[in-house]
Order: C-alpha cells, then structure tokens, then sequence
C-alpha cells in the first residue's frame, strides 16, 4: 500500500496512509480489496460497455486513458482535471465530490 501512494500520488501525507493502511489492516479487509481489483482488471468484458450509465473522472496523471476505455466516446459522464492524481478522494476532494455530484444529477 505505501509503494502506491509513494508511487501515484505526491500529496497524500503519511496520516492518510496510515489510516487506509489500519482500516484494511484492523478490519481484515485488505484482501477482499486487492481480489476486487482482481477480479475487475480479469473478468471477461470488464471494461467494455455496460446497460447502465457509467461515469468516469480521471485526475492529473491519469489523463489519456480514454485512448483505452472510452476510444468510441460511448461513456455517459467523462471528467478530465488537470490536478489530483490516483487518490482523488484524499488529494482534490472538492472536486471529485462536484464531479461525483454532477454525474448522479444526470441519471
């Protein structure tokens, strides 16, 4: 969990990573987190379209993946912000709760 935050964000202080770290630790929950992510990245059509409204921001460093998951543009809500990085939650809150905001008012 550190080498991420130290690897793909530079603004998460070590309060933060201490708290993510002791809820996955005290509450048991890390590995059902890590076979989530799993379990996304590996199932058969994980990124392809779906029946219902998706909704995607991408922060700072995670720009350009559209390329990836959206070549045709079929997404119902796509956001691109030039700051926060892969922990938009803990590094830009104000805009990930507006942009979160903005989609749910869509559908």
């Amino acid at each position: 969990m550190y080498e991420k935050f130290h690897a793909w964000s530079t603004t998460v202080d070590r309060d933060a990573l201490l708290t993510a770290a002791s809820i996955h630790w005290f509450t048991g929950s890390g590995a059902t987190a890590a076979e989530f992510v799993y379990e996304s990245m590996n199932a058969p059509g994980a990124w392809g379209p779906t029946p219902a409204p998706t909704g995607f921001a991408t922060f700072a460093a995670d720009n350009g993946i559209r390329t990836l998951l959206d070549p045709a543009h079929e997404i119902a809500h796509w956001t691109e912000y030039d700051r926060g990085g892969h922990f938009p939650a803990i590094e830009v809150p104000d805009l990930y709760a507006a942009d979160v905001r903005t989609y749910f008012a869509g559908v």
